[in-house]
């Protein structure tokens, strides 16, 4: 297979990694930089360009899209689709997770448990949207933050109200979330591949603070999944319409409850933990959907040229 991944760093451990994988298994694999890719729009003659060249005869693209370039790269990713490229993370998929918001909309639509939430826009309805939610503590993150970025906890009342004046006054957008005391600072990764976790792990938060995100100087170890837990991030994974997912679950005393959904999942934390090749699972999951056909897998499948 001709392979592209969708990446702006050709130095990033996740991104090496597949590129890695590919070849190994004999595979022909580019990396291109969705900023530098340029598009063609026109009936029967859209094209793809890279530096100067048309991107062309690509089997697969994996996208490596993170937060700052969302837009654009998923804009990239979805002219590919169109150009009968296939992806196991399709455009729209990967902004369904991308919008923390639209993302729990949507799960909840699905009956999946995650702690209560609540969003507002009027300061006049502040008081009446934190009743909603219960005694502080509240976390309130930002809907487009990553890597525990944007996320904070505010442990009174008068504090939760004070964070979200603060980010009404920058104008971002968030969400207010009752906090979980019992997971007490951690969480479980759990990496999905098709319709299946190939690997978990937990997370815990350093001594004071209470996000587990690895970037945040967090540790991690293989983490056992119940049956449960691996039900619900093969489930979530599924209803956002992505083939690879990391699932984020928090365990509570009334059972695994969704977190998040990451749409670019890191593989040096999960690989480093677990001792699973999970870059060659995905390379796995690609060529399965190969077998299959390409009258099932992509029906309109041609050369991406114009």
């Amino acid at each position: 297979m001709k392979i592209a991944i969708l990446s702006r760093n050709t130095r990033l451990y996740s991104t090496k990694r597949l590129v890695e994988a590919a070849r190994v298994r004999g595979h022909v694999v580019r990396v291109f930089d969705p900023l530098r890719c340029y598009v063609r729009i026109a009936p029967g003659a859209s094209s793809i360009r890279y530096k100067g060249k048309e991107v062309r005869d690509i089997d697969a693209v994996i996208p490596r899209i993170g937060t700052t370039s969302t837009f654009y790269g998923t804009a990239v990713l979805r002219q590919l689709e169109m150009m009968g490229v296939y992806t196991p993370n399709p455009s729209d998929a990967v902004l369904r997770a991308r919008d923390k918001l639209r993302c729990l909309q949507i799960l909840a639509a699905q009956g999946i448990d995650m702690p209560v939430t609540v969003f507002g826009d009027n300061p006049d309805d502040a008081d009446d949207v934190l009743a909603l939610l219960g005694d502080p503590p509240h976390v309130i993150k930002l809907n487009e933050g990553s890597q525990g970025t944007g996320v904070v906890l505010a442990e009174k009342r008068a504090a939760s109200q004070s964070v979200i004046e603060a980010f009404r006054g920058l104008y971002a957008n968030f969400l207010v979330q009752e906090f979980v005391a019992e997971a007490k600072g951690s969480d479980l990764r759990c990496f999905v591949v098709g319709k299946k976790v190939v690997a978990a792990m937990q997370r815990d938060a350093i001594p004071g603070d209470f996000r587990a995100n690895l970037h945040r100087g967090g540790t991690a170890l293989a983490a056992v999944l119940s049956a449960e837990e691996k039900r619900i991030a093969v489930r979530a994974a599924g209803a956002l319409g992505l083939g690879i997912a990391g699932v984020d679950l928090l365990r509570s005393k009334r059972g695994p409850l969704l977190l998040e959904v990451n749409a670019s999942p890191g593989l040096e934390g999960i690989e480093a933990a677990t001792g699973v090749d999970v870059a060659g699972a995905i390379m796995g999951l690609l060529e399965a959907q190969a077998r299959e056909g390409s009258a099932e897998t992509r029906p309109h499948r041609r050369p991406v040229r114009a």
